[in-house]
C-alpha cells in the first residue's frame, strides 16, 4: 500500500550501515521505503562485508563524513521521517545524535537500536550504547528494539514482561517504543507496542522460515515511512506489520543462511 498522502512522496532519511548482501541495513531500507512509495536518502554510517550467514569485515566511516552524508540530505530535500539503524561506534553515533538536535529537531526518528547481527557480531561499541541511552533515544518517535536488545537497554526481561521493558524506554525519552517478539517462544509472535496512547499488541503466527535477514530494518523504514506520509503512530506500526509479514511469507528464498525478504512493491 503507497504511503503517498499529499503531494510528494514521504521523504525518508535513513542512517545506517551498508550491507553487502543487500537484505538488511541501508540496501533494505532503501528497497523498503521505494516499496512503500517512498523516497530514500541514506547517510552510511559503515561499510560491511557480509551475506546471509555472517558478517566478514566492518569499515566505519569517519563521524564527519556522516554528519556531511546528513547535512547534505537535510539542507536540500529535506526530510519527513528519519529512520537511524546500525551506527557502529559512540563517536558516530554522537554526531548523529548533535546534528538532528540541531537541524531536525522536529523531524519524527525511528530508532532501530542494532546492537548486533543475527550471527552476533556486534555493531555497537559500550561507548555507542551509552549514547544510544542518553542522547537518541531521547530523541525518538519510537524505538524498535529486538528481546535480547530491550532486555540489554532496560535490564528488564523484555520477553517475560514487554509492557514493562517498553515503559522503560519511554521513561528514558522515547515517546513510544516497539518490543519485537521475534526472540520469543511459541507458535504465536507478539510485538507490543506501548506509546502515549496506551498499549497495543500485534499478534502474528510464527513463520517456520529461515529468510527473516533484515526484518528489524524493514520494520522500522516501513514504520518512517507511513510517519512521514502523516500516519499516527498506532496505524503506521499496523501498516509496517503488515508489510513485514507479507514480506516474510513470500521471501523469494535466497542465499545459504538467513536469506532476505522481498521487498518488492506490493500490489
Amino acid at each position: 500500500m503507497s504511503a503517498i498522502l499529499s503531494g510528494h512522496p514521504p521523504r525518508i532519511l535513513s542512517i545506517a550501515g551498508s550491507d553487502s548482501s543487500g537484505g538488511a541495513g541501508i540496501q533494505a531500507d532503501i528497497k523498503t521505503a521505494t516499496a512503500l512509495g517512498a523516497y530514500a536518502m541514506t547517510a552510511i554510517t559503515a561499510i560491511t562485508a557480509q551475506d546471509t550467514s555472517g558478517v566478514y569485515a566492518v569499515q566505519l566511516i569517519p563521524p564527519d563524513l556522516v554528519r556531511a552524508q546528513i547535512l547534505a540530505c537535510l539542507n536540500d530535500i529535506g526530510a519527513d521521517a528519519i529512520k537511524i539503524g546500525m551506527l557502529g561506534s559512540g563517536k558516530i553515533a554522537r554526531v548523529v545524535a548533535e546534528t538532528l538536535h540541531e537541524i531536525a529537531p522536529s523531524v519524527p526518528v525511528v530508532l532501530d537500536p542494532v546492537l548486533a547481527s543475527t550471527s552476533g557480531t556486534s555493531l555497537l561499541n559500550d561507548d555507542g550504547e551509552t549514547v544510544l541511552r542518553e542522547e537518541l533515544i531521547p530523541l525518538a518517535a519510537i524505538v524498535t528494539p529486538n528481546i535480547p536488545e530491550a532486555q540489554r537497554l532496560t535490564s528488564i526481561d523484555a520477553a517475560a514482561d514487554p509492557e514493562r521493558a517498553g515503559r522503560a524506554l519511554l521513561a528514558m525519552g522515547a515517546r513510544a517504543s516497539l518490543i519485537k517478539g521475534g526472540h520469543g517462544f511459541g507458535d504465536m509472535l507478539v510485538d507490543t507496542l506501548v506509546s502515549s496512547d496506551g498499549l497495543a499488541t500485534f499478534a502474528h503466527a510464527r513463520h517456520d522460515t529461515r529468510h527473516t535477514h533484515g526484518t528489524g530494518c524493514t520494520l522500522s523504514t516501513a514504520i518512517a515511512v507511513h510517519l512521514g506520509g502523516g500516519l499516527n503512530m498506532t496505524e503506521a506500526v499496523t501498516r509496517a506489520e503488515s508489510f513485514v509479514q507479507n514480506a516474510i511469507k513470500t521471501a523469494p528464498g535466497l542465499g545459504r543462511g538467513r536469506g532476505p525478504l522481498n521487498l518488492l512493491p506490493m500490489h
